[in-house]
């Protein structure tokens, strides 16, 4: 018998009636499946906070400077962030990663220095990077992913910050899924009305300048710093058969772009939460993805992963914790 198919026998033999548990028994299983074990783990979460700037910023693509970015960090550095918040509550070990800002840190601050370059350039007139920058991006994320596994961390989330990085992400997304970019593109960080129009027609603009040939070349021609590492450390999470907790929609655009270079990372990933924005909505649906959670949230920094893990570890500690219906003495239906 397959390891799913006794996994399923025993969530199937908890007191309960098949299936009362909903969405915690096929989290159960796929983190069991992942795992190889009757009796998964999870051990020692860590979330990783990927941080960018992006050259298409400077075309007014999200009502915020470009400076919010490395405040944003210094506000994760003293604890401040909504990331901080959730990570703290549920265990999870938070580290910062400085892929790209256009700013340097001070040295005593608890960054993580992977700084490839101060931001992509502007779409609107090279490609946001070369496919070596790319390459170094990726590689330094999967760096990062190896010794937090070395560590023992055996269940990963993933979260972003850049200002102008939704407007990547809707590229990578409308090129992976060959959909309209008004489909693709979302509110962002407030950009409505005649602003979100704007923003539309400069990707349409974007998308139209170039035409990449595979993933990889896609990814340096649209993403950003922060995705291109995140997409390197989701690869060798998937190598590292870690569990991988997604964020929102730039991590998920994120994701759907790691697929695009391995299709088995899918395997690893729970989707934690369906965000605000349209495109988010679209991608989960291609994926075929049951996001945990559905809180209308839309700040991304890996907050909705964060917030979703004491779901998810509820799912391995029923399959671990609950009776059986024979160990409890109960009489099981005819």
């Amino acid at each position: 018998m397959s390891i799913k198919s006794q996994l399923q026998q025993k969530i199937d033999l908890k007191t309960k009636p098949t299936g009362a548990l909903g969405q915690l028994e096929r989290i159960a299983l796929q983190i069991g499946s992942i795992q190889n074990s009757l009796t998964p783990e999870l051990k020692n979460p860590s979330m990783l906070v990927f941080a960018g700037d992006h050259g298409l910023a400077d075309a007014g693509v999200s009502p915020y400077p470009k400076e919010v970015t490395w405040q944003m960090v210094m506000n994760f550095c003293v604890g401040g962030a909504a990331i901080n918040v959730f990570c703290k509550q549920n265990g999870i070990n938070l580290k910062v990663v400085d892929a790209g800002v256009d700013f340097f840190f001070p040295k005593d601050l608890p960054v993580v220095d992977c700084k490839v370059a101060t931001g992509t350039k502007n779409m609107l007139q090279e490609p946001a990077m070369s496919l070596e920058q790319c390459r170094e991006a990726m590689s330094r994320g999967a760096e990062l992913v190896k010794a937090e596994a070395a560590a023992g961390c055996n269940v990963i989330g993933f979260g972003e910050m850049g200002i102008a990085n939704t407007s990547a992400s809707s590229l990578l997304m409308h090129r992976f899924l060959g959909l309209p970019i008004e489909q693709c593109t979302g509110h962002g960080a407030g950009m409505i009305g005649e602003k979100l129009d704007y923003k539309t027609s400069v990707l349409k603009t974007v998308s139209e300048m170039y035409d990449p040939q595979t993933a990889e070349e896609t990814l340096a021609t649209f993403g950003g710093f922060e995705i291109a590492m995140m997409a390197g450390a989701m690869l060798e999470a998937r190598n590292q058969n870690m569990v991988i907790l997604v964020d929102g929609f730039i991590t998920t655009a994120t994701c759907l772009t790691a697929i695009q270079l391995d299709a088995s990372v899918r395997e690893n990933c729970i989707f934690c939460h369906a965000s605000e924005e349209q495109g988010h909505q679209l991608i989960l649906k291609h994926l075929d993805a049951e996001p945990v959670l559905n809180l209308a949230m839309r700040l991304g920094e890996g907050s909705g992963a964060a917030v979703a893990y004491p779901v998810i570890q509820s799912a391995v500690n029923f399959l671990n914790e609950m009776a059986s219906f024979e160990g409890a003495g109960v009489s099981n239906k005819e």
